[in-house]
């Protein structure tokens, strides 16, 4: 998978911007607030429908100006793929001329992984934060998935609204209760299995980057399952079990268990990273875990996803810079930095001064 060019129009700070990439590696050279990041959102978004760093489509539009656009030519292994999308009063997207209205036809036609030091967040944040990385991450590679979480939430703030409204009687309760099962239970399988899989691929990696001093361990943390039986059978026999036993918990007014309370624990030769872990320790998972998803990507769709470096490179120190470019054969790169040092060390590449 491989960008070919990128135009912008009244998207951030820039008028308009046409750029032919790299294949391998495009860095992208200036000071602070330059526009380098600019360029990385806006690829982002064509993969995920939306920002990185803004809820609000409104601040990438150029200031005084009504609607930017956004053209992305992608060359894939079967096909290529133009993704224009245009933001302003509501958001417009078309995929090779055609126009697409929903997310979930959207997912897929682009794979990115980003990192960027916002990622530690996934570590020192709260449970809405890993459970935002995971379904991102599962979204790209099976886009039914995302068509399930959105129904599942749909589903989710219907029924609490019927338990604030029938706070003392369980009336109009139950009827949201089946459709709740069904989608939660295809969540947790799909997210116990993707766990699953990224751990396989993690743990190595982990230790290979800390010469096999420390061992990472992802847990997923259910609230329906605490064992580990993935098979949505049994999800759905244990939520439902679940369900009936929290009817006294949910005289608080909203649904108590489900993937909507889950969460992700990491551990390094197990102890909790995120409680007794150091800076460093963190950093480290984070890395790992960002070249695991890109094995993962390339294992479930048979071709290497994008990979986004912004602003990186000098939040990590030399070793773990050493070991991560040394993974990125066979991979388009897309990296920030404020400095020149990169082009010394890394050879087939295109770069871009901002100024």
């Amino acid at each position: 998978m491989i960008i070919s060019e990128l135009k912008l129009i009244n998207f951030r700070n820039y008028d308009t911007l046409k750029i032919e990439f790299h294949p391998e590696m495009n860095i992208f050279v200036g000071e602070n607030a330059k526009g380098k990041t600019n360029i990385i959102e806006a690829i982002y978004i064509c993969a995920i429908g939306k920002s990185f760093r803004t809820l609000k489509d409104k601040e990438m539009i150029k200031e005084d100006k009504e609607e930017s656009y956004i053209k992305i030519e992608i060359l894939r292994k079967d096909k290529e793929v133009i993704i224009e999308i245009v933001l302003g009063e509501k958001k417009r997207i078309k995929i090779n001329k055609r126009k697409v209205t929903k997310k979930g036809d959207f997912l897929g036609n682009l794979n990115v992984v980003i990192f960027a030091p916002e990622d530690l967040r996934i570590i020192k944040d709260g449970p809405t934060e890993r459970r935002k990385f995971i379904d991102n991450e599962i979204s790209q590679i099976y886009p039914r998935y995302y068509h399930i979480l959105k129904q599942y939430y749909k589903i989710l703030q219907q029924r609490n609204k019927a338990i604030k409204k029938n706070i003392k009687k369980r009336e109009n309760i139950e009827m949201w209760d089946e459709q709740l099962l069904n989608s939660g239970s295809l969540l947790i399988a799909y997210r116990k299995k993707f766990l699953k899989k990224l751990n396989v691929i993690t743990n190595p990696i982990h230790r290979k980057i800390t010469e096999e001093k420390e061992k990472l361990e992802i847990i997923y943390k259910s609230s329906v399952v605490h064992e580990e039986k993935d098979e949505t059978q049994e999800i759905y026999k244990k939520f439902k079990e679940q369900l009936k036993n929290t009817k006294e918990e949910e005289k608080k007014g909203f649904t108590v268990v489900g993937p909507h309370k889950d969460d992700l624990l990491f551990f390094i030769n197990k102890k909790n990273v995120k409680k007794y872990g150091s800076q460093g320790q963190q950093r480290t998972t984070v890395l790992s875990l960002k070249l695991a998803e890109i094995r993962l990507i390339k294992e479930e769709i048979g071709e290497y996803p994008i990979l986004l470096l912004d602003d990186v490179m000098s939040e990590i120190d030399r070793k773990r810079q050493k070991h991560l470019l040394e993974n990125l054969e066979g991979i388009q790169t897309f990296i920030t930095t404020t400095t020149e040092n990169l082009n010394k060390i890394i050879e087939r590449k295109k770069t871009f001064y901002l100024s």
